[in-house]
């Protein structure tokens, strides 16, 4: 079963900056396109970046683009999301998702993703 885990979340004030994590066990991450994805309190989830297999070409969200970076430890089978100049419009539980029957390249639909974390909770207050 491919389960992936996400950790990294919590509270960080106007402007700060998080790194949010997606681990897995018993299989290797480079070898699928990874999502990440966030659903706010009372609204739809929606997709925020994801990074294809192997080298990892990004895709990111409008909403994110220059603030957030998606990479991939290979070392560490991890891939990382990397939050900065956080806005209070960020709130939400973001998950990780892997598409495991998907191409190369990634795309950020959730109908896409098979795999899906539980999600940790970021909220940006002051």
């Amino acid at each position: 079963q491919v389960q992936p885990v996400e950790s990294g979340g919590g509270l960080v004030q106007p402007g700060g900056s998080l790194r949010l994590a997606c681990t897995a066990s018993g299989f290797s991450l480079d070898h699928y396109p990874i999502g990440w994805f966030r659903q706010a309190p009372g609204k739809e989830r929606e997709g925020v970046s994801c990074i294809s297999k192997g080298d990892g070409l990004p895709y990111y969200a409008d909403s994110v683009k220059g603030r957030f970076t998606i990479s991939r430890d290979k070392a560490t089978n991890t891939v990382y999301l990397q939050m900065d100049s956080l806005e209070p419009e960020d709130t939400a539980v973001y998950y990780c998702a892997v598409d495991q029957d998907g191409g190369p390249l990634c795309v950020i639909a959730q109908s896409w993703y098979e795999s899906w974390g539980q999600g940790t909770p970021v909220t940006v207050s002051s």
